[in-house]
């Protein structure tokens, strides 16, 4: 419990790393004597920065100061899964007569029954891995594979992306290939999966985005579409249902990152005179970590046997009046696999 419970002065970027690190998608807002004082929840956080809000400011303002709770010994657990249930919610706080919180009530404590946040399947939502590239930043390695297939530990990088998506429910994937193609085929051939592999064979590079256009027709609700150099350690349903929810057309998956300048910047004023000088400033950005939930309408907008960008699509659906959203997630949720810089970092993070 001590792991759930938050004071109200915890920053945005120390909370959704906390909420990463739990496994019931809330936290609990508490004083100095662990008193109530709210829930937080990712999407409280989602919200807090989606409305321009930074990682570094407190949670003060954007948790839920009305919980609901149960009073301890005054509750049965047919009416704790009951609270759960009907009120959509992954977490209740039992307090005591003073508002102090004693325990906690979660989906986990009920056999059987499933969370709405954690383990949730969605049914059979196609996957497409973008698996054509050269992968340069790799080399070696890449000289003699194909980038999604460099290991770590025992399986290569698209197998710990596939299991990812094999968890929510997802049994049909379109891979998307190029550079040593054969090889890939040969693995999947080899490797003999229970789930439906398709190959989207392209004859020349078409970037990040020109080979979706092959799709058109092949799929009629919302999909996945992933790198094949990356991992992101986070909720793929609740990506999925942010997605539907709020009816974009694309979501993107953003990384909150910090920046900080190793060294003061000099700040001139309108003459070309120093103003002030700022130490070590620090900078805030989200990071598109190429994770997205796609609409299969707007692969009409790629065109045909065209070297095209995600990036270029994107701003073409914006100036076709398109809605884009933005799903934000913790920098720590988020490993690029794509160069040896990290790749090492990779292989620590994903310990099995």
């Amino acid at each position: 419990m001590k792991d759930i419970l938050i004071a109200p002065n915890t920053t945005i970027r120390e909370a959704m790393k906390l909420l990463d690190k739990t496994s019931q998608g809330c936290l609990v807002v508490v004083d100095d004597e662990e008193k109530l004082l709210g829930t937080l929840t990712d999407g409280d956080l989602r919200r807090a920065i989606l409305a321009g809000n930074g990682f570094s400011i407190s949670i003060q303002s954007i948790y839920n100061k009305n919980p609901y709770t149960l009073k301890i010994a005054a509750y049965t657990k047919e009416e704790a899964e009951n609270l759960l249930r009907t009120k959509k919610v992954n977490l209740i706080p039992i307090i005591n007569s003073d508002n102090r919180v004693v325990d906690l009530i979660t989906w986990s404590l009920f056999d059987g029954v499933e969370s709405s946040y954690k383990g949730k399947n969605i049914g059979q939502v196609p996957v497409v891995i973008m698996a054509g590239g050269k992968g340069t930043r790799l080399e070696p390695f890449t000289k003699i594979l194909p980038k999604s297939l460099i290991p770590i530990h025992d399986e290569p990088i698209i197998e710990h992306i596939i299991k990812r998506f094999i968890a929510i429910g997802c049994q049909d994937y379109y891979l998307t290939v190029n550079y040593k193609s054969r090889i890939m085929k040969a693995y999947f051939e080899e490797l003999n999966p229970d789930y439906e592999v398709h190959f989207i064979e392209e004859q020349e590079p078409l970037g990040t985005a020109g080979s979706l256009r092959f799709l058109i027709e092949k799929l009629d609700e919302p999909f996945f579409v992933t790198n094949c150099d990356i991992i992101v350690k986070s909720d793929y349903a609740s990506l999925y249902e942010f997605h539907v929810k709020n009816d974009y057309d694309v979501t993107l998956v953003a990384s909150a990152k910090e920046y900080i300048i190793p060294y003061g910047t000099c700040e001139l004023n309108g003459s070309g005179y120093l103003s002030h000088i700022n130490e070590k400033p620090s900078y805030e950005f989200l990071v598109n970590v190429g994770l997205y939930v796609l609409n299969p309408d707007v692969l009409s907008i790629i065109p045909k046997n065209k070297f095209y960008h995600i990036t270029h699509m994107i701003e073409d659906l914006k100036k076709a009046g398109k809605k884009i959203g933005v799903f934000p997630i913790d920098d720590d949720a988020w490993i690029d696999i794509g160069q040896w810089a990290v790749y090492q970092k990779a292989v620590e993070q994903l310990e099995l």
